[in-house]
């Protein structure tokens, strides 16, 4: 995830600022600053339940960035995700889908600010996520130092407490067809587990 929200998470989820709403959902994610103009809300919708499983995304919240840089709801879910169409800018898909505390997460990684304590959030990415720094999360393109590297479709703990992730490799140059921490040291680390 590239800005994330990377992925999340990776993700890069769109210059969040303020309070959640709508479904919990952040005013906007960064890697989904941008939003495909020509495109249908169905066609929106339809990328974003990519992200997760369909019993999932067929309940979820459904979001896209609007022209202002806010968000606005394409359709209401009732359990408690919220998804959110891929980037077209971005090098590759990127759709992804969080439940209510990878919301705050989020919020709190767009904002420079550490997430709160005792929210675990879960974030889905199953399209795949665009290339991010492992090391800087807040990385805009990839240097000699920042160790860029691509992911597949993929899943996200995120708040967790800091002993969950020492149960996983954190690498700078993680393998990414194994579960590995991102981000490690920063307030945002968290668990990348790949579905594929």
């Amino acid at each position: 995830m590239r800005k994330l929200v990377h992925s999340v998470c990776a993700a890069a989820a769109v210059g969040l600022g303020g309070a959640a709403f709508s479904a919990d959902v952040p005013p906007a994610a960064t890697h989904h600053s941008a939003t495909a103009t020509n495109a249908t809300d169905d066609e929106l919708i339809g990328s974003a339940t990519k992200a997760a499983p369909p019993k999932v995304a067929e309940n979820a919240t459904i979001v896209a960035p609007d022209p202002k840089g806010g968000m606005r709801t394409l359709r209401q879910g009732t359990n408690g995700f919220t998804c959110m169409p891929d980037n077209p800018e971005t090098p590759g898909p990127d759709p992804m889908c969080w439940d209510k505390n990878a919301a705050d997460w989020i919020d709190a990684y767009l904002n420079h600010k550490t997430p709160p304590a005792g929210k675990v959030g879960f974030m889905y990415m199953l399209a795949g996520g665009t290339d991010a720094s492992n090391t800087d999360p807040y990385a805009k393109k990839p240097t000699a130092s920042n160790h860029w590297i691509k992911t597949g479709p993929h899943v996200m703990i995120v708040g967790a407490d800091a002993s969950f992730y020492e149960n996983y490799p954190k690498s700078a140059d993680p393998d990414t067809k194994s579960p590995y921490v991102m981000w490690t040291g920063t307030p945002y680390q968290h668990l990348m587990a790949p579905v594929r």
